[in-house]
């Protein structure tokens, strides 16, 4: 039996997709998620442990029935390509984290308003990539050439993010924002976890449906760097669905654990950069020679982990301070124009 075999059959797909559902249904009404309230760091923690440990379930299942099903060889090369394209989209995902930071920041979003904006970011985020996995997969399979462009830019990508690792973007100037601005009815500050009001028989916008709308694309531009890496290590689309949807499951609960010591962790971006380039070049040379996935496993493991202790080593001894987004004043009158 071909190691390269697409395993997912029909059932399979829609238990996983019943599992998403009810774990987003259980998310939004039944632990608070439709409560405005601010995330602690033991919630976020707590909801961090719990998508990790599915995750691995998930794997730790998807293993034993494919031995039955197809033996241990093939079992134990879709387990290792779950896990590793789990731990790269992970690990891509903190960069996000940087990006959900500036945002709110710019937008100063009140700590209790965050969540539900993510909550739908997710909802969102998820729609976007399983429409971009399908269609990746379809590419693939019909144009095999096109690993080579996704490995070209996913080289290039990572050499831009090296580069300009310590440039912060201007949020003020970005041309979308301004458009949206002058083409939407806004309200001048926010009108609690409301993304919209009527007001005078007019529906007006509140500014968190704004950052919801910078959300969803800083989303869909992640999602173009992030696909084509774990396309890099499989092919099947039902092992790069549900990878990447677990690791989208648990960006919420992530950005809450770790937004609070973001600055910490300032050297990490250099080594996404690298984790890149790497899988750049493991998928240019994928017709020369096919990188182990045990061994892709080990180098991205330890790329992240290096550049994730030297962040915390070159930090060690600063006090800690509380980030803005975290922590913006709902007391804030208006927004910008």
């Amino acid at each position: 039996m071909d190691a390269a075999l697409h395993i997912g059959e029909p059932w399979m797909w829609a238990a996983f997709i019943g599992f998403v559902l009810v774990m987003l249904a259980v998310d939004l009404f039944l632990v608070g998620g439709n409560k405005a309230h601010k995330v602690g760091f033991k919630e976020a923690a707590a909801w961090s442990f719990v998508w990790f440990t599915l995750a691995m379930l998930f794997n730790a299942g998807l293993w034993w029935y494919l031995k039955g099903a197809y033996g241990a060889e093939i079992a134990d090369v879709k387990a290792m390509e779950f896990l590793t394209g789990y731990l790269i989209e992970k690990s891509l995902a903190v960069d996000n984290i940087f990006v959900f930071l500036m945002i709110f920041s710019f937008f100063a979003v009140p700590a209790e308003f965050q969540r539900r904006v993510l909550i739908y970011g997710v909802l969102g985020a998820i729609v976007m990539r399983a429409i971009m996995i399908l269609a990746g997969a379809w590419l693939v399979k019909e144009f095999h050439w096109i690993l080579y462009l996704f490995g070209a830019f996913l080289v290039v990508t990572g050499v831009k993010m090296l580069m300009f690792a310590e440039v912060e973007p201007d949020l003020s100037k970005n041309p979308l924002l301004k458009w949206i601005k002058g083409h939407m009815r806004m309200t001048p500050d926010y009108r609690g976890e409301k993304f919209w009001v009527v007001e005078n028989g007019v529906r007006t916008f509140t500014p968190l449906f704004l950052v919801l709308i910078m959300i969803e694309i800083s989303d869909l531009i992640f999602a173009v760097d992030s696909i084509p890496a774990i396309f890099a290590i499989t092919t099947d689309p039902f092992i790069v669905f549900t990878s990447n949807i677990f690791a989208i499951l648990g960006l919420r609960a992530m950005y809450f654990m770790l937004a609070g010591m973001a600055d910490r962790f300032h050297l990490l971006k250099y080594g996404l950069a690298m984790v890149l380039v790497f899988v750049g070049v493991k998928m240019l040379i994928v017709d020369f020679y096919k990188i182990p996935i045990g061994l892709s496993l080990g180098i991205v493991a330890l790329v992240i982990a290096t550049f994730m202790f030297a962040s915390l080593w070159v930090t060690r001894g600063q006090a800690r301070a509380p980030a803005a987004a975290l922590n913006a004043s709902p007391a804030r009158e208006s927004i910008d124009s």
